[in-house]
């Protein structure tokens, strides 16, 4: 009797098996019910909510570099940008422009006016030939010209000068020592074929008619030779078609071009500038 009562104390052995046979059951149960109704955003929430319980740490991919906090990035933002007046932009630019406007137009005046005064210059110079004819001065931009027609101051087929001729360039070589820029000689001739024993060609003839006037300028000494350049045309340049002697004799000639446009810019702005201080 006595060991009939000490076992009526203990839980039967079908017990343990019937309480894991439960167990399983609520367990699928509620797996089955988890399945038929998950919610993706809580299901993530909760997933990462439980592997920060457990410890669980996030692999990083080594060829990404982790970023790292700043305490002043935490702690200051930076200030709001302060609006900028458009206005204010507008006027200022407007100003500007107009400043430079004036200032260019005054450096085109000031360009003008000193190149209306060099070319009134070598007007005056040749005043006595340009009213005898045959020799004309014009401006071409930041260009002096002076046309010299051959009749009267070369001989037909001929490279060397009159007397006449020869001291009205030297008159000129006096001035243009007195005036800046380069210096270009250019001969021409018409169509009409030469062949002597001096020139082989028109090439010839108009070149060594732009290196006698040349040759006769360069007798002033004042008047620098790398100033000069000698060009001879032939009949390649004709101002107007040979079709008669009058149209030929004006196509043979002797050009001067005093060009003026460097010069004219630093010079001007040599003016402009102030004068430097004698600390």
């Amino acid at each position: 009797m006595a060991k009939r009562g000490r076992r009526s104390g203990l839980i039967p052995p079908w017990m343990v098996t019937y309480a894991d046979l439960m167990s399983l059951l609520l367990c699928f149960f509620v797996l089955l019910l988890s399945f038929a109704e998950i919610d993706l955003i809580r299901f993530k929430q909760l997933a990462g909510e439980m592997s920060e319980a457990f410890g669980v740490q996030r692999q990083v991919p080594a060829e990404v570099i982790p970023m790292g906090t700043s305490a002043v990035f935490d702690r200051f933002s930076p200030a709001e940008p302060e609006p900028t007046l458009r206005d204010e932009v507008r006027q200022s630019t407007m100003a500007e422009q107009t400043r430079h406007a004036t200032y260019r137009q005054q450096f085109q005046k000031q360009v003008e006016h000193l190149l209306d005064q060099w070319h009134l210059k070598v007007n005056d110079a040749l005043r006595a030939a340009i009213d005898e004819g045959g020799v004309r001065v014009e401006r071409h931009g930041f260009n002096v010209l002076i046309r010299i027609d051959e009749q009267g101051y070369f001989p037909s087929g001929s490279a060397e000068v009159t007397d006449d001729f020869a001291e009205l360039l030297q008159m000129l070589s006096v001035t243009l020592a007195e005036m800046p820029g380069d210096i270009a000689i250019d001969g021409y001739t018409d169509d009409v074929p030469i062949r002597s024993s001096r020139f082989r060609s028109n090439w010839d003839l108009s070149a060594m008619r732009s290196a006698t006037v040349a040759n006769i300028l360069l007798d002033n000494d004042e008047l620098e030779s790398g100033r000069l350049t000698v060009i001879g045309h032939a009949d390649t340049r004709p101002l107007g078609p040979n079709d008669s002697e009058a149209a030929r004799a004006s196509n043979r000639r002797v050009e001067i071009t005093l060009q003026l446009g460097e010069a004219v810019e630093r010079e001007v702005l040599a003016a402009a500038m102030p004068p430097p201080s004698e600390d």
